[in-house]
């Protein structure tokens, strides 16, 4: 015998049923019961819709909008502005307890609350073939609903190439790019020592310990570099070595600096062209991170100013030597010094165009308003000497 059809309900079912709560309870049960069904099937968008119904119900305006928001009077448009926003969040909300991210963000965006999408993405963990990944990364990175947790998962997913690629292509914000060339100078450090591990066992010695620093692995190794061989794409290498100076952590620094050692070893074939005062791309860069570290600083110092070329008072000459000068003083500390180099190579140069601590501000990390004021009337700038000695008179 067979069984009866599962019964399906018509189309016009939900329609019906609002008929009937209208007529038996009333408009404002009607709206509620609209809602409860909008958010059990899943349909956000609808559901958005009717919490604005309710909104106007309740506030007494027009069920049927016929103008903009603007054409509302007070205090109507401030009260439908709250019940507006409060809808979009309960809206966002729905869809991130459901886990669909992307859908989420339009919403939060709209009312300039990206931290519950920022939230959910640093829990997002994906999982195998997880097809989520790709719109993801588009929120948090491209559309900068979480830069760093993005940049995290470009790295993981898509690999070095397309993070170098991506790191360009990050906000302004300091915080998140030393944060990201953090995390690549780990994940490059990672790949090489684990090249280096497995090249020192396929030539039939012992496995060195995990954790191995690079060094360690290189010494006495020579043969690891016979042949102009190498052990990890050589372009990935340059790049992460060129970014590594924007850290501060001494331990990713460290690392950074393992990198730049091993790249000293490699053929020349595989030492780049870089600019000045990078020319020697691994070695200078090996000196500098030091320095960053306060090993050899003295040192470090000595190199990178024996790299300054003649000042130029009119302010058109290259500078990046001096800047690069200046960033390592500051994060040592040393703001007399580079206060110096500042007031002789940076003279004419606009802040826009500087990538270190403009010389006003060396000034004032310094606790140098004295200098600042005999620089500023020596270069004719009223406003930083007005500045420097109203500083020096209320200091005193």
């Amino acid at each position: 015998m067979d069984s009866p059809a599962a019964t399906i309900d018509p189309p016009t079912a939900p329609f019906d049923s609002l008929d009937r709560q209208l007529r038996d309870a009333g408009p404002a049960a009607a709206i509620d019961a609209l809602i409860v069904h909008l958010d059990a099937a899943g349909e956000y968008r609808a559901l958005l819709d009717a919490l604005l119904l309710k909104a106007r119900h309740e506030l007494g305006l027009p069920l049927v909008p016929s103008g903009t928001l603007g054409d509302l009077v007070e205090p109507a448009r401030t009260q439908f502005e709250d019940r507006y926003v409060e809808a979009i969040r309960t809206v966002g909300g729905k869809l991130l307890s459901a886990g669909d991210i992307p859908a989420a963000w339009p919403y939060f965006r709209a009312i300039a609350e990206k931290e519950p999408v920022a939230a959910a993405i640093d829990s997002f963990e994906a999982v195998e073939g997880d097809d989520r990944v790709g719109a993801i990364i588009e929120v948090a990175f491209n559309q900068g609903a979480n830069p760093k947790r993005g940049y995290e998962l470009i790295l993981e997913h898509y690999g070095a190439c397309s993070a170098i690629t991506a790191f360009d292509h990050l906000p302004p914000d300091e915080k998140v790019r030393v944060y990201c060339a953090g995390r690549l100078i780990r994940h490059l450090h990672a790949q090489l020592a684990y090249s280096l591990r497995a090249e020192i066992t396929r030539r039939g010695q012992p496995l060195p310990p995990e954790g191995t620093p690079i060094p360690d692995l290189m010494a006495g190794r020579d043969w690891l570099f016979f042949d102009d061989a190498y052990h990890i794409d050589i372009s990935h290498l340059g790049a992460v070595v060129r970014i590594a100076p924007l850290v501060s952590d001494p331990e990713t620094l460290r690392l950074a600096v393992e990198l730049a050692e091993y790249g000293r070893h490699l053929s020349d074939r595989h030492k780049y062209d870089s600019e000045p005062p990078f020319s020697d791309l691994y070695g200078d860069h090996a000196i500098y991170l030091r320095g960053l570290l306060n090993e050899d600083a003295d040192a470090a110092i000595a190199h990178f100013t024996a790299k300054l070329p003649p000042a130029d008072p009119d302010g058109d000459g290259d500078t990046l030597a001096a800047q690069i000068l200046i960033r390592l003083l500051t994060r040592l500390g040393r703001y007399g010094e580079a206060i110096e180099v500042a007031a002789e190579h940076l003279r004419g140069v606009p802040e826009s165009a500087l990538i270190c601590p403009a010389l006003p501000q060396l000034c004032q990390s310094g606790g140098r308003p004295e200098r600042l004021a005999e620089l500023a009337r020596r270069d004719g700038d009223l406003v930083n000497y007005a500045a420097a000695i109203l500083q020096t008179a209320t200091r005193s």
